[in-house]
């Protein structure tokens, strides 16, 4: 087992999704084969910090900063939309990066964060989340569509209307008329691990309230079930927008809180600015 005593970390959230962060900044604090490991270790809610995911803060070659993420069975994700604003609130407060816009290096793209501050304090972050695809290879999706939107798919005892997206990571939005009536225990694993997604799916079921408003729940890849998931949320934006079910200005409602997008055309393909808070809890010593 990998040894953690004396590890120093910072516990933050975002909306509810929540991260064990270590700051790797300046050298490696946790040996690169062993990081699966100890991301178990630390993500487990009875033995360890408890975390939807750790993030790691890391030079880069190309951006400000660079940005990791482990889920918490110890798979290595692209990027985490609640999980980056509470990277650059962790970089800022902790004077790794004392800059109100920076560039961050992810392995979904290079992403940007500008800081909303109160006095010095940073309250809330707006992330250029990039561009999307719906182009079934790249998310990647198994089928003979170019692109899977609100196409039919057998999940056990159903069929789900099912919109394919990624963001730098794959995601399944689901419009349905009442979230609440979802077994998303039931329903979420079974569409993450469902054959036509070989590298597995973030799952995402969606209320329209209105054209600028909705509510969502998460199956997140690796994870289960979590109180936000911000690239899902971006997902269902774009999603809702090119389905002609929301307008570009959007309010979400998540269980953890909520998120605000404002969806834009790029050339042919769409992409959304998100904008939300982030919270220190602790600072710990493992």
């Amino acid at each position: 087992m990998v040894d953690l005593k004396g590890l120093k970390f910072s516990k933050m959230h975002g909306i509810g999704n929540d991260f064990p962060i270590i700051d790797e900044s300046k050298g490696e604090v946790i040996p690169e084969s062993d990081k699966p490991e100890a991301c178990r270790i630390l993500c487990h809610r009875n033995f360890g910090v408890g975390g939807d995911g750790v993030l790691f803060v890391e030079p880069s070659d190309v951006a400000d900063i660079g940005y990791r993420m482990f889920n918490p069975d110890g798979s290595e994700a692209e990027m985490c939309g609640n999980g980056i604003r509470c990277f650059g609130d962790f970089v800022y407060r902790k004077g790794i990066l004392k800059q109100e816009k920076m560039t961050v290096e992810t392995r979904a793209g290079i992403k940007t964060i500008e800081i909303t501050l109160d006095g010095d304090e940073p309250v809330l972050f707006k992330v250029d989340m990039g561009t999307s695809t719906f182009k079934t290879p790249e998310i990647p999706m198994t089928s003979d569509k170019e692109e899977f939107i609100d196409g039919e798919l057998e999940v056990l005892d159903t069929t789900f209307n099912l919109t394919a997206i990624s963001v730098g990571n794959p995601h399944a939005i689901i419009f349905v008329d009442d979230v609440d009536a979802v077994d998303i225990n039931k329903y979420g694993p079974a569409i993450e691990a469902h054959e036509v997604f070989p590298e597995k799916i973030n799952v995402h079921f969606v209320e329209v309230i209105s054209e600028n408003e909705g509510k969502m729940i998460t199956w997140e890849r690796g994870a289960g079930v979590t109180l936000a998931c911000g690239t899902g949320a971006t997902s269902t934006a774009i999603s809702g927008y090119k389905q002609g079910l929301f307008a570009d200005n959007i309010l979400l409602h998540l269980p953890g809180g909520d998120l605000n997008f404002t969806v834009y055309e790029e050339g042919d393909e769409l992409g959304a600015f998100m904008e939300g808070p982030a919270e220190l809890v602790f600072d710990g010593e493992f």
